[in-house]
């Protein structure tokens, strides 16, 4: 029998300021600009951001309030001089999101690669069609700028459907918005915007994986999506081992300060 549920969830896209305290703070995390140096004024973030004035002063207050910048009256907004702490404060936080996303992967692995040889298989023309919709949303929200997650979601969903055996749905709908790590709206999500590179580099992971299974080739299907899964596992092994490292360093940095 066809589940007729209506998911009534709605998918939160992320405010314009968390973008812009996303893009100051990866170069915060880079080094891009020094403690105890000022920060470009609000008229040039507007124009690199592309957005209001309003936006930025959010942006900066909400870097303020996490003790990143510090703004001087009649002299502008500066990286605070102890930032190296209070990065490293955040890094172990992602690092620890990171280490989560990579419990998440790993189950995903245990499910995911035989519900893919399992739909090259048993699929129907309208489950076909169904993860073809989902590829190309994800396609038509990239190209948008716009969060994938949702899209990236219901394209692993549409998989597991098209296996014809309900557990394999039920198993990520338990995961739910966790199952998609760079998500915006998943709990374990360590940016809220990821790269167009990075994307792109799912996109033609999924595209293996879709061809795979509109062959009706199950060792290929279960083959590609082995390589998307683990690949994302070893682009999280790398920003986890990153993180860590520069936690390290910032302790490091603290205690002989």
């Amino acid at each position: 029998m066809a589940d007729t549920t209506t998911d009534l969830r709605v998918e939160r896209k992320p405010k314009l300021s968390e973008t812009v305290v996303a893009a100051i703070r990866k170069q915060l995390l880079a080094g891009e600009i020094p403690p105890g140096h000022k920060l470009p004024t609000e008229g040039q973030l507007t124009e690199t951001f592309g957005v209001s004035r309003t936006v930025i002063r959010e942006a900066l207050a909400k870097l303020a309030a996490d003790g990143l910048v510090e703004p001087r009256q009649g002299a502008g907004v500066f990286v605070t001089e102890h930032i190296s702490t209070t990065l490293g404060v955040l890094a172990a936080d992602m690092a620890s999101k990171d280490s989560i996303a990579l419990n998440v992967l790993e189950v995903r692995l245990a499910i995911e690669i035989e519900s893919a040889g399992l739909a090259a298989i048993r699929r129907n023309a309208a489950q076909e069609a169904a993860i073809q919709e989902a590829f190309f949303e994800f396609e038509r929200l990239l190209l948008g700028s716009q969060p994938t997650g949702p899209a990236d979601l219901a394209f692993h969903r549409a998989i597991a459907s098209a296996t014809n055996n309900p557990f394999y749905v039920e198993m990520l709908d338990v995961l739910g918005r966790r199952a998609i790590p760079c998500d915006v709206t998943s709990p374990w999500s360590t940016e809220l915007v990821q790269s167009d590179d990075y994307q792109r580099g799912l996109q033609r992971e999924h595209l293996v994986i879709l061809n795979a299974i509109s062959a009706g080739d199950a060792n290929a299907a279960r083959e590609a999506m082995r390589a998307h899964l683990t690949a994302s596992q070893q682009r999280y092994r790398e920003r986890l081992q990153a993180r860590q490292a520069y936690y390290a360093k910032s302790v490091a940095a603290a205690s002989t300060g």
